[in-house]
């Protein structure tokens, strides 16, 4: 059964196909009893207006890009729900472009990207977000961007973005374990290659410079936002003859390899050792016990950071109609309790 198509809506709704055609620009010519007649019969047809026919009728394109690079695939799918969710509301399609953020030929292969599929603009998740030089090389060629960056305000640096306070989120979780009386919090980072995990860093260490707890590096790893570093950074530490009492991963991830090393070590959680993620992925509800976390609004910031764009999109066209003015939004993380944290009690080696 073929698609129908835009003569069809005409037909049935019985307005010419211009007038098809300006309801669906949602130009504000039209009538609203005749938008809301075409409308009706655009929803009994199931007519999909061709966006890629749109964009070369005018001069104006309808499609946007999701960049984006991290091992994460919860994180990935709530980005891309959020983006998604915008772009239907507001009549653009959408190409997903997974990319190696340490790529030498980034940046010319983002141009050839927007080139070459006629997009309007690039959503951009981190690490890529992060690159200044990149976020100017993109800008030079007249690519319109939105961030999403991990930062405890707004950089002001010109450029459009979504921040996420990372580092007060992170303070608050360490405080929680502090307050339950863990004196030695173990630390595993994710990847460097985004500003999330410095920032992270950060908000563990200055909780513990308040509430007067040394620094021990040892307690400190390296590795990415992964379930196998989780594992592994986890086991190293519960390896050392004076172990953590409680392990902070940087991401939910990480902390389901910690909860799977401290249970393949015989340890039960939370009372021999104590485990907080970051995020608040879907299986951080699902784990046993339920990982405490930071809940960070993973597809709203997306949403956003959409609206941000089109609106930016809108003022340089001066679609006056469409115009909905957005700015740069700040979201912080709040702490969210379950059952994998719990009091500290004396370890031995």
């Amino acid at each position: 059964m073929r698609s129908p198509t835009i003569k069809d809506v005409a037909e049935r709704s019985q307005v010419s196909l211009k007038t098809v055609s300006r309801v669906i620009n949602n130009e504000a010519t039209v009538r609203e009893g005749t938008r809301a007649k075409v409308l009706r019969v655009i929803a009994e047809l199931g007519y999909q207006p061709d966006l890629s026919a749109r964009s070369l009728r005018s001069a104006r394109s309808y499609a946007l890009g999701l960049v984006y690079d991290n091992p994460n695939p919860y994180y990935v799918i709530a980005v891309q729900s959020g983006v998604l969710s915008v772009c239907r509301e507001s009549g653009y399609g959408l190409q997903i472009h997974p990319c190696d953020s340490n790529s030498p030929n980034l940046a010319a292969e983002l141009v050839q990207l927007v080139r070459h599929a006629r997009l309007a603009g690039l959503v951009l998740a981190p690490p890529m977000s992060e690159r200044l030089e990149l976020i100017r090389h993109l800008r030079v060629n007249q690519i319109h961007v939105v961030r999403i960056i991990s930062a405890a305000a707004d950089p002001q640096d010109g450029f459009p973005c979504v921040y996420v306070d990372d580092r007060d989120a992170a303070y608050d979780i360490t405080k929680h374990l502090i307050q339950l009386g863990h004196q030695r919090i173990g630390f595993l980072w994710g990847g460097e290659a985004h500003r999330s995990s410095p920032e992270r860093y950060r908000g563990y260490e200055s909780a513990l410079k308040d509430y007067g707890i040394p620094l021990d590096k040892k307690l400190i790893l390296h590795g990415d936002y992964s379930f196998d570093d989780g594992f592994r950074g986890a086991r190293k530490l519960l390896a050392l003859k004076d172990r953590p009492t409680a392990i902070f991963g940087s991401n939910d991830e990480i902390a389901a390899g910690v909860l799977a090393a401290a249970k393949s070590s015989g340890l039960e959680v939370p009372y021999d050792l104590s485990i907080a993620g970051f995020e608040d992925s879907p299986f951080s509800k699902q784990s046993w016990p339920a990982l405490t976390t930071a809940k960070q609004a993973t597809e709203e910031i997306a949403r956003h950071a959409t609206q941000l764009l089109i609106s930016e999109l809108d003022r340089e066209e001066n679609d006056v109609e469409k115009l909905t003015v957005v700015s740069n939004k700040g979201f912080s993380p709040q702490l969210v309790v379950r059952g994998s944290t719990g009091p500290a009690r004396a370890t031995t080696g």
